[in-house]
């Protein structure tokens, strides 16, 4: 598994050189919230389509 350091270097330098910082920040958060699906994902922390619309009351 790659750390946190590594994929960061990896995802800048998959950018074109003409990226702002604003650029960089946003898929730094993509990325982060992916995986953090993903895990959430894969430890059964979902809800159903039909638990969420109950939850909202639709």
């Amino acid at each position: 598994m790659s750390s946190v350091k590594e994929e960061s270097i990896q995802l800048i330098q998959s950018l074109p050189d003409t990226v702002t910082w604003d650029d960089i920040l946003y898929e730094m958060y993509v990325k982060m919230k992916i995986k953090k699906g993903m895990q959430d994902f894969e430890e059964g922390r979902t809800y159903s389509h039909e638990e969420v619309m109950k939850r909202f009351g639709i």
